[in-house]
């Protein structure tokens, strides 16, 4: 039996890499797909291996900076650990366990993980409080395990052919392992296109699956099971809470979760908008210590919130910085960030994220966002829809609806009409994350393959089918907190900061917020036109009005504006006509949706969809591409 050790103290968040029971596989496998994920833990690296299983390791030092070495050993050295991510309530942890007779050599997280798996097994996932992925090899069963947080904060894949088992924090790293067998999953083209990102287990790439979020895998003799064990729900709404009570709860709630966030051996700084959620993050972290906060933005454009973001940050005497980026900056690294992405996602706010992420990791290692305040506190607009169309649904009979429904879905436009075809509709069918780019009719026009195209509502059935019976609200925030929680806003969040080595934090996606917003009852998420409205009550206690009542703006760009510019329209139209495009879309159609926004037809999200997606096959599939993308791509070491 070998083991074997490699450490550099190079002065550059973490990530592994791992393979079991693979025969014939070059000595140097391992380390080529850690560096691969480099970017994820410049400080350290390290490797495991034991009898055709190896273990790779990146490190990014945030606590106990001399200790925490990976790959971690138990006591009797029998069980490996690799693990990405933080346990903020790994403290508490650490003296329950040393209670049990397990003694301690240093002050990391990972520690508790190895322990407390060694004493508990899976149940120790039932304890952890923070975001993770981990994964253990048991040196005497061959067994591995992994676990994926609460809500999907780190990343854990799997590849699974039958033949070969291997896992990592990132897809791109399985690149480098000679078994793996790259594949385009082209069934799942449509879905992409329908949601921007594929809610489910499976991904781009046959035979590699995401490990959901909530759950954990053991991998023995061949075989792989996956166990669910944790699922947010909302079986215990208290209909009798006030939005002052919760708004009284969401502030003490918020504090702890912040100082939670805080605990780190390295400054922690924080993005900063102009939006409430940003704002009240800063402001609790700003009262413990002085913190750094980062914004980003356009000068002289509309769409910038820099002197929002200033004026806020200079108001509670917080230093911030002002990071800006044009319309070259963002059209020049989208093949890097369809690389870093993994698979294709088309959320126009991932550029911005890059730079704001670039710039901030020149002063600090980690950083607080406000992530998840809309999903768990009420905060997207659309929201606001679910009344009107459940008194429609109330009131008029389901077979004048649909009569309504086909009376007007041919006639030219009109105000009213899409209501009127949409309240025919079931909301999982009717819900706009569904078709969020292209509905089913948009999909037949562009897809060269017709028989692909698939009911995009039945791929999500069985999330509604979770919360059959609530209102309609709560349907909205729970498929949102199972989908474009895990799938979009996180998934971007952790791989912009990760490729510039930066740990992004957020507070506001944690189990104990969850269990809270999980009782609120929908008067208490939205009153009137107002969303989140306990949260903003919670922040009006803590921040100038003018900010906890801001509208919404998302993470605004000129996207828009720029595609109808000459040379970054002539650089869509290239990718519109590509032997890409011609593989698998009508190119006329594309061409048309790109006329028809320059026309003054809003069609962005339509349009950035396919060229990300262009984009991202021409990275990762280059043998089956004339485009020189590849080079484009600027890898970060």
């Amino acid at each position: 039996m070998k083991k074997t050790y490699k450490f550099k103290g190079e002065t550059f968040m973490c990530g592994f890499v791992g393979y079991v029971n693979q025969t014939d596989i070059p000595e140097d496998t391992i380390e080529k797909m850690a560096d691969r994920i480099r970017h994820r833990g410049p400080d350290d690296e390290a490797y495991f291996a034991d009898e055709g299983t190896a273990m790779g390791f990146r490190r990014l030092s945030i606590i106990d900076l001399e200790h925490g070495k990976q790959p971690m050993y138990n006591s009797n050295e029998t069980k490996v650990l690799t693990f990405n991510g933080e346990i903020y309530n790994y403290r508490e942890i650490r003296e329950e366990l040393k209670k049990l007779g397990y003694e301690f050599r240093t002050d990391v997280d990972s520690e508790v993980l190895i322990h407390g798996y060694d004493a508990w097994g899976p149940k120790l996932l039932d304890k952890l409080r923070g975001m993770y992925a981990f994964v253990i090899y048991d040196r005497k069963t061959k067994e591995v395990f992994g676990a994926r947080d609460h809500f999907g904060i780190k990343p854990m894949y799997y590849y699974d052919d039958g033949q070969s088992f291997l896992w990592a924090s990132e897809i791109k790293a399985f690149l480098d392992h000679p078994k793996f067998v790259k594949e385009f999953n082209e069934k799942l083209l449509p879905i992409h296109l329908s949601f921007e990102f594929i809610p489910s287990k499976e991904t781009m790439f046959k035979n590699v699956y995401k490990l959901l979020p909530g759950h954990y895998f053991i991998h023995k003799d061949g075989e792989t099971e996956i166990h669910q064990y944790y699922k947010f729900n909302y079986d215990h709404i208290d209909k009798n809470q006030t939005i002052e009570e919760d708004a009284k709860k969401i502030r003490g709630i918020v504090d702890e979760s912040v100082e939670a966030h805080m605990v780190a051996d390295v400054e922690v700084g924080s993005f900063l908008s102009s939006g409430v959620d940003s704002s009240y993050v800063l402001n609790e972290a700003a009262k413990l210590k002085p913190i750094k906060s980062f914004s980003l933005g356009f000068e002289h454009s509309k769409y910038s919130e820099l002197d929002w973001s200033s004026r806020f940050a200079k108001k509670i005497g917080q230093e911030n910085t002002r990071i800006t980026m044009d319309g070259n900056d963002y059209f020049d690294i989208l093949p890097t960030i369809m690389y870093y992405m993994d698979e294709p996602l088309s959320n126009p706010s991932a550029m911005q994220l890059y730079y704001l992420s670039k710039g901030t990791r020149k002063q600090v290692k980690v950083a607080l966002s406000g992530e998840g305040a809309d999903e768990f506190f009420g905060g997207y607009n659309t929201y606001l829809e679910a009344r009107p169309f459940e008194t429609y649904q109330k009131y008029v009979p389901a077979g004048l609806r649909k009569a309504f429904s086909k009376m007007v879905i041919d006639l030219p436009r009109f105000h009213g009409q899409r209501f009127l075809v949409r309240g025919s509709q079931p909301l999982s069918e009717r819900y706009y994350r569904v078709n969020y780019v292209f509905n089913y009719h948009d999909r037949d026009k562009i897809l060269k393959n017709k028989d692909l195209n698939v009911d995009s509502g039945a791929y999500t059935q069985h999330i509604f089918d979770d919360v059959k019976g609530k209102d309609e609200m709560t349907q909205m925030q729970y498929f949102d907190i199972n989908t474009w929680l895990p799938f979009d806003i996180l998934h971007k969040a952790d791989r912009m900061s990760m490729c510039n080595s930066l740990e992004v934090r957020t507070p506001l996606v944690d189990k104990k917020v969850a269990e809270f917003a999980a009782t609120m009852p929908i008067n208490t998420r939205i009153k009137g036109d107002e969303t989140k409205v306990s949260l903003r009550a919670a922040a009006a206690a803590e921040l100038p009005q003018d900010v906890a009542k801001k509208e919404k703006l998302g993470f605004p760009s000129p996207i828009a504006s720029w595609i109808k510019e000459d040379k970054f329209r002539k650089r869509i139209e290239e990718a519109f006509t590509s032997d890409v495009a011609k593989k698998f879309f009508d190119t006329d159609a594309l061409l048309e949706i790109l006329q028809e926004h320059i026309n003054g037809k809003s069609s962005m999200q339509k349009i950035f969809t396919i060229y990300t997606f262009i984009l991202w096959y021409q990275v990762y599939f280059p043998e089956d591409t004339t485009a020189d993308t590849l080079s484009k791509v600027k890898i970060t070491k």
